[in-house]
């Protein structure tokens, strides 16, 4: 097995989504951002945070295009002492964190899981994260305050419109609610035990569950929140892509990306 200096962290980057939103007709990792697959920028952003003493990334089984992307990005890993991997990855998100588990470095004992549709992430989050995880936190996400007023809904008719519509019965108040991002931050052996409690949920269970730090709650862990940032947007439609090319290729570039 592969080592790394004791106490080490590893980042795992999941990239095996399929993109049908945006359009391309290719994996969502390969999607090109100002002239680069999303994939390859997520990996770069990792380097030059100097968190990662391992990266490993999940993509789509029998990508051969994919792989060759993400091999492409060894060297520039490996020239700065990290270890590089790729694994196949699964139907659902936690199939893809698993296979990643299985091929972390002995001295790994903290682990990051971002996604690759967050490809602008500054280093600034990951440092925050890594400083949680340091300072004893078992789990910890960067997050944003909500800034629009959110309502909980639930299925309702009118006689005219008939079907299809819904009612507020619910508004909770925004100063308790986060959105979540990416890098998510675990001590490895919890992450693996929640992996291995999930196996023990039912599919309603495991449907509900759409990322990995509602996993480490339901076994009663405590999970932190750092600093978001508003640069990590998620890349899912063919508008925050253009937002993304915007923050990158725009006049206002220098002032936009965060360090």
């Amino acid at each position: 097995m592969t080592e790394v200096k004791a106490g080490s962290c590893a980042v795992v980057i999941v990239a095996a989504g399929s993109g049908q939103r945006l359009g391309y007709g290719v994996p969502k990792a390969r999607v090109p951002l100002a002239g680069q697959p999303m994939v390859l920028l997520a990996i770069r952003g990792v380097i030059k945070t100097g968190v990662a003493a391992q990266i490993c990334v999940a993509i789509p089984p029998d990508d051969p295009q994919l792989l060759t992307i993400c091999q492409s990005a060894a060297a520039e890993a490996q020239a700065k002492g990290i270890v590089f991997s790729v694994v196949e990855g699964g139907a659902e998100r936690s199939d893809s964190v698993a296979a990643a588990l299985a091929s972390v470095a002995e001295g790994v004992t903290t682990i990051m899981i971002h996604d690759a549709a967050r490809p602008l992430t500054p280093s600034g989050v990951f440092n925050r994260v890594a400083a949680a995880l340091r300072d004893g936190a078992k789990a910890v996400i960067p997050a944003l305050a909500v800034v629009d007023t959110i309502k909980t809904v639930a299925p309702a008719t009118l006689p005219a419109t008939g079907a299809g519509v819904e009612k507020v019965v619910g508004t909770p108040a925004r100063s308790v609610l986060r959105a979540v991002q990416t890098p998510q931050g675990f001590d490895l052996d919890t992450l693996r035990q929640a992996h291995a409690h999930a196996l023990t949920l039912s599919d309603d269970e495991l449907a509900a569950i759409t990322d990995d730090a509602m996993l480490v709650e339901a076994l009663g862990e405590e999970v932190f929140v750092v600093q978001g940032s508003t640069h990590s947007l998620k890349i899912t439609s063919p508008t925050d892509l253009l937002v993304a090319e915007a923050l990158l290729e725009g006049p206002l570039r220098p002032r936009w990306i965060e360090g």
